[in-house]
């Protein structure tokens, strides 16, 4: 039995997660409460918090339980802390890696196999490429013209194609105006496209791939929520259709925490 949170969890090989109901330890309280109090006082990414010794003596606090409260937010990508003069803890800009790092951890624990982000994705990313056609800046509009002629331009080298992929898909739920979903899909960025778990996407596949961004492209352009929602579906679900008769198999591995 592994103890992790506060609930539980229950994976498909019918073993409970045990998460722990324990009051949080010092070192977390304080982590929040100077997050709570970076907020408060509007501070964004590059800005410097106080000193270990000014919030020491802010938060009546010793050095021990202060250190590593600021390992916590660091491990959590909140704060880098800086050594030497001028240095100290220095706020970040959020990013969705740590949220990946543990949603993957969660999956290997409860055995969840690689069909469980496709589920995801059939779920979620046509809803988001509807929001994204009412709320698209022009800005993402460019930087998404920019994905597909890079995949125009790479149909050839599977990495650099597939990179440019998950650029396309990245912009889109960054554009979705819900910071949550944005987060959610960026975070599965890495396995969306099954690479992880050994699909492949030979050439002759590429193109059908590129034509299917071009015309959610186009959807998204024309502010088009109902097409941009269809499009973005007919293009998941090909790609499932694709995933089931070419590897049938990978849609039931586990994703790996430690893939990498």
């Amino acid at each position: 039995m592994l103890i992790m949170h506060s609930h539980c969890l229950s994976s498909g090989s019918g073993v409970a997660l045990t998460l722990s109901s324990r009051p949080p330890k010092t070192a977390m309280l304080l982590a929040r409460r100077i997050v709570r109090d970076a907020v408060r006082d509007r501070l964004g990414p590059g800005d410097t918090l106080p000193t270990e010794r000014d919030m020491a003596d802010t938060y009546e606090t010793g050095r021990a339980t202060l250190r590593e409260s600021l390992r916590l937010l660091e491990f959590q990508g909140v704060i880098e802390v800086r050594p030497g003069t001028g240095g100290g803890p220095v706020l970040l800009k959020p990013d969705a890696s740590h949220l990946a790092s543990t949603m993957i951890l969660l999956m290997q624990l409860t055995e969840a196999p690689f069909r469980t982000v496709v589920e995801v994705r059939n779920a979620l990313e046509p809803m988001i490429s509807s929001l994204a056609a009412d709320r698209i800046s022009p800005q993402s509009l460019s930087a998404l013209a920019t994905t597909i002629n890079d995949m125009r331009d790479t149909v050839g080298d599977e990495r650099l194609f597939l990179d440019a992929n998950k650029r396309f898909h990245d912009i889109i739920a960054q554009s979705c105006g819900n910071a949550l979903f944005g987060y959610l899909i960026e975070s599965l960025l890495d396995i969306m496209d099954g690479a992880a778990v050994g699909i492949n996407y030979p050439q002759q596949r590429r193109p059908a791939i590129l034509r299917a961004h071009e015309k959610i492209y186009d959807a998204l352009a024309a502010g088009d929520a109902e097409a941009s929602e269809q499009l973005m579906r007919a293009h998941i679900l090909e790609y499932e259709r694709y995933a089931k008769q070419k590897f049938p198999d990978v849609l039931n591995v586990v994703i790996q925490w430690d893939r990498s």
